[in-house]
């Protein structure tokens, strides 16, 4: 009987350790503009879009641009995003946007974007 105990024990333990691994391998952090470089593994980081910096190449369905801190706008912080797919359909109206994925060679891969717009349902005043 008390092989039977310490083998199902151990059955438990072993699922539990590979539970607990496998959610901490999903899951995605949000990162300041200035912990990017120093962060492995896929993160996501929201800053405001630098309209002025965005680059779509229609051949290659990439779209390249540069977002700011929102927090601190003033440190001057930027950080290059490339990101292959189609564009979102209010990145023009966007007030800033949230990027996933991972940072290589000086710029953030992100494999999805998250557009955050103003609201439709501010009044037209501008208030809420």
């Amino acid at each position: 009987m008390k092989a039977k105990y310490i083998v199902g024990i151990i059955i438990i333990i072993a699922f539990a350790v590979w539970g607990v691994s496998s959610f901490m391998a999903t899951t995605i952090r949000y990162v300041s503009l200035q912990d990017v470089p120093t962060s492995a593994g896929t993160i996501q980081v929201m800053g405001k879009i630098d309209f002025n910096a965005v680059v779509f190449d229609t051949d290659s369905s990439r779209l390249v641009f540069e977002i700011t801190d929102l927090e601190h706008p003033e440190n001057g912080r930027r950080l290059k995003i490339i990101y292959s797919g189609i564009v979102p359909g209010n990145f023009e109206q966007a007030t800033s946007v949230v990027a996933k994925g991972r940072y290589q060679n000086g710029a953030l891969m992100a494999d999805q974007i998250l557009v955050k717009c103003p609201s439709k349902y501010q009044g037209l005043d501008g208030g809420a």
